[in-house]
């Protein structure tokens, strides 16, 4: 084979990819301000890049020049501010030597028609949480509206947090349904990701810390978390009654739950409030 056939068959690496997919989004894709004729970048910049995926711009550079080795976290990161698809995250994941869901991990991609519902939703408190109930992702008004911003790890998934009596803003109709249901989602969540360590280890130590979890899951109920009606005790605007769908993504195994409310009602009236107070008091992205 000679070397002009061997260039041209050379498969790019991860910087060179890296490059191509920031250069083909715009600040307006990626819920960025814009107005035309102010840029003479091809797409988006460096520093939006980082500020959206929550690293440094002079890691982004690295990245792009190859002189720098991201974690799966990264990727993660940089793969919802690029929007990358399925196929594009996994080979990205590939070049950088990760597996993208090795051995039956909990799923926590988010494609970009998902991303497009969080960032086109600006006035809907929305979230994503992995099939695990960590929450991974979410808007503006969400962390305005629950006071949650974690993003990754036990802090962020709602079974933990329940289980250590740390239920945060909102209220259930019924605690005890509410706790049975998650432990059985949870359940057959395991059962369909046995190989994921983290999952396991925070299993086994809610079963050991916690007699009520341990009670449950040793049970047999069958249930899963569904939507229902539920109040938000927020500090600024006191109770909230919204409707909590729980949305489930095909094909990727991810829950986006929603709140809403009638139209015209008092609880319209405090969330369109809270939209507000959650622009005023906005702070940059956590890092992964």
């Amino acid at each position: 084979m000679s070397t002009d056939n061997a260039a041209v068959n050379e498969a790019p690496d991860l910087a060179t990819l890296l490059r191509s997919w920031r250069a083909r989004l715009q600040p307006q894709d990626v819920g960025l301000p814009f107005r035309p004729g102010t840029r003479k970048t091809a797409g988006l910049r460096r520093e939006e890049v980082a500020w959206l995926a929550g690293v440094s711009p002079d890691y982004v550079k690295r990245l792009e020049q190859g002189r720098a080795h991201p974690s799966l976290a990264i990727l993660r990161a940089l793969a919802r501010t690029l929007r990358l698809s399925a196929a594009e995250y996994e080979l990205a994941c590939r070049l950088a030597g990760h597996t993208a869901q090795s051995g039956g991990l909990v799923p926590q991609h988010i494609g970009p028609s998902v991303q497009r519902l969080l960032d086109r939703l600006t006035d809907t408190p929305i979230a994503v949480f992995d099939a695990a109930w960590t929450l991974i992702q979410h808007n503006d008004p969400w962390a305005a509206l629950t006071g949650d911003d974690w993003r990754g790890g036990r802090s962020a998934n709602i079974v933990w947090r329940v289980f250590r009596e740390d239920t945060g803003r909102v209220q259930h109709p019924d605690p005890d349904e509410h706790k049975a249901s998650l432990v059985a989602d949870l359940r057959d969540t395991a059962a369909r990701y046995p190989a994921d360590r983290e999952l396991m280890d925070m299993i086994g130590t809610l079963r050991r810390s916690s007699p009520e979890f341990a009670r449950l899951w040793e049970g047999s109920t069958v249930a899963h978390h569904k939507s229902e009606r539920k109040t938000v005790d927020h500090p600024h605007v006191g109770e909230v009654e919204l409707d909590c769908d729980v949305l489930s993504v095909h094909g990727t195994d991810l829950r986006i739950v929603v709140y809403t409310a009638a139209p015209g009602s008092e609880a319209a009236d405090k969330l369109q409030l809270l939209t507000v107070l959650g622009t005023e008091n906005m702070t940059p992205p956590l890092r992964p």
